[in-house]
């Protein structure tokens, strides 16, 4: 029995170390959660099997959420940037309260308060360089706005020292090494999660597009995978995710590419999905109208060669974000589902099924998330290196800030360089 136990144990990936970590730690991991199915469906679907009522489960769930995804775009990007936010701290505490039940009995002495209170922080940090970046002419019109925007990153750092130095000051005798644990984990959680879904506000102010689609491209790439899977799968992927199989992936790929295309060329034509959501300080609201730039104007592209034989066409007129959509959806269906495959190795050193139990069928909001936060900081890389270039409305918000004579040597110097190059006649040839 005790080879068999210490076998089952190495096949799980787990060491003789892990096993006194275990008992340093508290005990056994937490005992995996279970789906707190509605009783509605319960009843509507107990003449199936466990197979097939997990796939209508599955399959309702998703469509409510779809329908719920659908519902905060139309209500526009403050919404979006409040459920993102909300998401955030959904996540937060699910992944946290894996830490605090794992160290549960040795009641840790502050672990909770100042987790929260590091989230807060670094909320403040990041939430604060947003508001100065895309609200500065309604920062430098409100004097307190004005302070806390020039002293912002004195001020976050001097709160973070705060809880730097709690978290010294709690350090007890013997429980040195849980709470270093716990003190990294708590970092680790926040670096996961609050500053990727910051990122994904980023990418929301560089238009709607870069918000919808990527995160649609991640959404399709789930269901069809599994839809594929499901119906067709035979070839385990890999061990960490014993569900996933090549064709679920494969085909998963196939149609997130054909989805991105689609639903690209479809946004490309609206203005309130292409412009950047800017701030309009008259009304004091949102705005996303603009003249929409050459990724959004239709355009003629030549068919390679061996294609134009099958598809017997020569030409075809499409968006050049369409383009851009294919390296987004690839992104998804490639690279995108390791973000899931490190969430059930996380999930499975720690013995549970899912994070939580908040969504019936699909575990907790971070087990929905997991692949999002990595195509958020993939898109907002990929707009850095190939689509943003500078901006003038902020460089112009700068230019405002100098002093005047600052101003005067930035405006001689500009003038200089346009009359060397040409642009501007020299006043003294006149």
């Amino acid at each position: 029995n005790l080879q068999e136990s210490e076998s089952e144990n190495k096949l799980d990936g787990e060491t003789a170390s892990d096993s006194e970590s275990k008992s340093e730690f508290g005990g056994s991991p937490p005992v995996p959660t279970s789906d707190d199915t509605p009783e509605v469906l319960n009843r509507a679907l107990s003449n199936l099997s466990s197979r097939w009522k997990n796939w209508w489960v599955r399959g309702i769930l998703t469509l409510a959420m779809i329908t719920f995804f659908f519902i905060i775009i139309y209500l526009g990007p403050m919404v979006l940037m409040t459920i993102v936010m909300c998401v955030q701290i959904k996540c937060f505490h699910e992944i946290i309260t894996i830490g605090y039940n794992v160290y549960h009995s040795y009641d840790l002495p502050w672990f909770r308060t100042l987790s929260w209170y590091f989230l807060l922080c670094v909320n403040y940090f990041f939430y604060g360089e947003t508001v100065t970046d895309y609200f500065f002419t309604l920062v430098q019109r409100e004097e307190p706005l004005r302070i806390l925007s020039k002293y912002h990153r004195f001020i976050s750092f001097a709160l973070y020292l705060t809880g730097f130095c709690m978290f010294v000051l709690s350090l007890v005798k013997k429980h040195y090494r849980l709470q270093f644990y716990m003190f990294g984990w708590t970092h680790v959680t926040l670096l996961i999660v609050v500053t990727q879904s910051h990122l994904i506000i980023h990418n929301l102010f560089e238009g709607m597009i870069w918000f919808i689609v990527p995160i649609s491209c991640v959404i399709c790439n789930d269901i069809m995978a599994y839809m594929f899977g499901f119906f067709f799968g035979r070839t385990p992927l890999i061990k960490l995710s014993p569900k996933k199989t090549w064709e679920g992936f494969i085909g998963g790929f196939f149609a997130t590419v054909l989805f991105g295309l689609l639903l690209s060329y479809v946004m490309s034509g609206y203005r309130c999905f292409t412009c950047p959501v800017e701030f309009n300080n008259d009304t004091n609201s949102f705005t996303v109208d603009c003249e929409p730039s050459e990724l959004f104007q239709l355009q003629e592209y030549n068919i390679p060669a061996v294609l134009q034989s099958v598809l017997g066409w020569k030409t075809v007129r499409m968006y050049p974000f369409q383009i851009h959509s294919i390296a987004l959806s690839t992104f998804a269906s490639l690279i995108g589902p390791f973000g899931g495959f490190f969430a059930s190795g996380f999930k499975r050193a720690f013995k549970i099924k899912d994070f939580a139990n908040t969504i019936p069928g699909h575990g907790g909001i971070m087990d929905r998330f997991d692949c999002q936060y990595l195509m958020a900081t993939f898109v907002n890389v990929y707009i850095a290196s190939f689509i943003r270039g500078p901006n003038p409305s902020k460089l112009i918000q700068q230019f405002l800030t100098l002093r005047p004579d600052q101003q005067i040597h930035i405006f001689n110097t500009l003038k200089a360089h346009l009359v060397d190059k040409g642009v501007l006649g020299n006043p003294e040839d006149a």
